[in-house]
């Protein structure tokens, strides 16, 4: 009996000892951490982590072991975006498809934005917002089951009543209705706390409100403040409790004061943002999503006639054209700057436009690549495993061919990714 114990464990121990490794060879490795260019580094990941990072070209000893040779490639770590919708891309039919498509069918077409996005370089995405479906694709690829990113989501997000996210607008008369709480409709402190922990139970990860007009919604104002600053306190508190930050939809400056003064965590958009909102932002630490990629969509898409409804239209010929002037703006007075795009307004896996724009804009080439990693991962509580490469972190990793704090346009090409130790495209 002792000898048959004695050979169990030593079949263990060596199957522990020989657990197959990947050595990747990088010619250039960013480090997001420090901002420097590093070369010749060897990435050892086992499972699905990252175990060692070493000087020069080293290969594997054991024959079990594989090697991923990119020594003519810059090396990063998988990218961050903190603002896309895995349930949707917007084009001209949009509209009427709300009416038409059943759940399952917006699940299949879920699929294969969620592919393309983590194809595109994106590792990990913050999805602001859909029907509830996105639970269940985050909970599926979580599961092995469909390919994409790491997700934390907002499951539905929170509005007022005919308010940007009211999932009713534009409709006839009949099917308006009275949503409430559980439907992600707010009109008191109560309905605050009640849509919140909705939010929870559903399976959210984030809470997203819209604290002003929206461009794309069927309502004719596109930066009026809708929500009491008492409602934002009480969601963001509820939040808290429940291990959740705020994100909030935002165009207009009356309406971004009070969801910083009250608690949230990142601005989405912040079109019309003055000097006192951003010392705000600064003074509450809360963090600036750009999306300039959207905005551009929306003033471009705004000129082709029949392709958003007619009330539509103004609103995204005034917001679109502002939102870059309003980052370059932010950014230079010091706010905290958190990569994100709204990816579903534009086509999904053209994210890595986002970075070209915020150069374009006046930040510099490695900042923007920060943003999209160290910080964003500081905000989603993952700084010790996403957003660097470095031992004890996720293997999410990813290869471009040129350097990007030189050409940034290169990460809108990414070559090879890598999530979790399990390699996507190469």
């Amino acid at each position: 009996m002792k000898k048959y114990l004695f050979s169990i464990i030593l079949v263990i121990s060596v199957t522990v000892v020989s657990a197959q490794k990947t050595y990747i060879l990088c010619g250039k490795l960013v480090d997001t951490k420090t901002g420097k260019i590093e070369k010749r580094r060897t990435i050892v990941v086992e499972g699905e982590k990252i175990i060692r990072i070493l000087k020069g070209y080293v290969q594997p000893k054991s024959r079990i072991d594989k090697v991923i040779n990119l020594k003519d490639k810059v090396v990063m770590p998988g990218l961050i975006d903190m603002h896309v919708h895995l349930e949707m891309e917007y084009d001209s039919k949009t509209r009427i498809k709300k009416y038409i498509l059943n759940e399952a069918d917006v699940a299949y077409n879920s699929i294969n934005f969620a592919k393309e996005t983590l194809l595109s370089g994106f590792t990990t995405v913050r999805d602001l917002g859909g029907s509830g479906v996105n639970v269940s694709l985050r909970n599926a690829i979580n599961a092995g089951k469909l390919v994409g990113p790491r997700i934390f989501t907002a499951e539905k997000s929170l509005a007022t009543t005919g308010g940007h996210a009211d999932p009713t607008n534009g409709s006839s008369r009949k099917l308006i209705g009275d949503p409430g709480p559980k439907e992600g409709i707010v009109n008191s402190v109560e309905d605050a706390r009640k849509a919140v922990r909705q939010r929870y139970k559903n399976g959210a990860d984030v809470i997203k409100i819209t604290a002003t007009g929206g461009v794309l919604s069927v309502a004719k104002s596109g930066d009026n403040p809708q929500f009491t600053i008492e409602e934002i306190k009480a969601i963001c508190d509820t939040a808290k409790d429940y291990g959740m930050h705020v994100a909030a939809h935002a165009h207009g400056d009356a309406g971004m004061q009070r969801a910083v003064i009250g608690g949230v965590k990142t601005i989405e958009h912040g079109t019309y943002m003055s000097d006192k909102t951003m010392d705000l932002m600064i003074k509450y630490d809360a963090y600036l999503v750009p999306t300039i990629s959207a905005g551009k969509e929306v003033a471009e898409k705004a000129k082709i006639k029949g392709f958003y409804p007619s009330i539509v239209v103004p609103k995204a010929l005034a917001v679109g054209p502002q939102i870059q002037g309003t980052f370059a703006k932010a950014y230079k007075r010091g706010v905290g700057i958190a990569f994100g795009t709204d990816a579903g307004v534009f086509t999904h896996g053209a994210n890595g436009k986002e970075f070209g724009y915020m150069v374009e804009a006046g930040m510099p080439a490695i900042e923007t690549i920060q943003s999209a990693t160290v910080t964003n991962a500081k905000i989603l509580l993952m700084s010790t495993e996403i957003g660097q490469i470095k031992a004890g972190f996720f293997a999410d990793i990813i290869a471009v061919n040129d350097d990007p704090t030189k050409n940034i346009k290169t990460l809108e090409n990414v070559v090879f990714v890598m999530k979790e130790g399990k390699v996507y495209k190469k």
